[in-house]
């Protein structure tokens, strides 16, 4: 019989993300904690990508909202929170950090499109700002200071996705590139939907770029000094976030017809050097 812990490890584990690599290297309990709420990520994250029907996906994370609220009134049925409960007290992770991961995959049914950095940045507060600072809860995080540290890095994760999945995301008809810098570099949406290369759109996607490094500085500028061991698998993603928006950038911007990626080895090094020699 599947155990709960079985069954968010197996969901962890394939997604190939590279949070994954991050959890390799954390010691018994916290890799429980951090296993346990990004399969918690994905499930509810799933329901927006595999949606074939809106009124489908929307009831499907009503229920969520819903088993949320059993799970914290000490009844959980899903195997993920399950697994997730017993650490919630311990790593401080609360119903609202849950709910607005949620509320973050409502607004993916009800959004297709961004007006300005501004809503964007609030979809990216929800999504992953909000996941930065529980995981960071999780890593050992004493100091408030990283909180502000983790929803930055956050960002900066959530702007790299979005560079790397243009092209799959207007296949879905979502375009996350704000509409007004859109209309600043003169690219028009249907350019973009139907995977139209030109030096406006490349000029469009390395402001884009440039403005996710300056929040990967500015994230790592924030970290405080106490807390850096403790928050090495952060760093370990923003290794491999980091490479890999380099790599998009060598090629490019090329993010129209394929999708951008690492190799599991790279990935798997580039934490193990993070985790062994500390530096990216």
């Amino acid at each position: 019989m599947t155990t709960p812990q079985d069954y968010v490890q197996q969901k962890a584990a394939a997604s190939g993300s590279s949070f994954y690599y991050a959890f390799l290297f954390l010691p018994p309990p916290r890799r429980a904690a951090i296993t346990a709420f990004y399969a918690f990520c994905r499930e509810v994250d799933d329901v927006v990508d595999e949606m074939r029907d809106p009124g489908v996906a929307a009831t499907k994370l009503a229920w969520w909202q819903t088993e949320v609220g059993r799970a914290y009134a000490g009844q959980p049925t899903h195997p993920v929170m399950q697994a997730l409960m017993p650490w919630t007290g311990e790593f401080g992770i609360e119903a609202r950090h849950l709910l607005a991961v949620i509320e973050g995959c409502q607004m993916d049914l009800a959004q297709t499109r961004y007006l300005d950095f501004a809503q964007l940045e609030r979809y990216c507060h929800l999504v992953a700002g909000v996941v930065g600072e529980v995981s960071a809860r999780i890593f050992g995080q004493t100091a408030p200071q990283t909180t502000a540290y983790a929803h930055t890095l956050g960002l900066a994760f959530q702007l790299t996705n979005i560079i790397r999945d243009v092209g799959e995301d207007a296949r879905r008809d979502r375009i996350y590139l704000p509409v007004n810098e859109l209309q600043r570099f003169d690219v028009k949406a249907h350019e973009v939907l139907k995977g139209v290369y030109s030096d406006r759109f490349t000029a469009l996607m390395r402001f884009q770029a440039e403005r996710a490094h300056r929040l990967y500085d500015e994230a790592l500028a924030l970290l405080p000094a106490a807390d850096r061991r403790a928050q090495k698998p952060g760093l370990m993603m923003a290794s491999i976030y980091r490479t890999l928006l380099r790599e998009i950038e060598a090629e490019h911007f090329q993010v129209l017809h394929q999708r951008i990626a690492l190799t599991p080895l790279r990935k798997f090094w580039l934490a193990w050097k993070m985790q062994a020699l500390g530096r990216f």
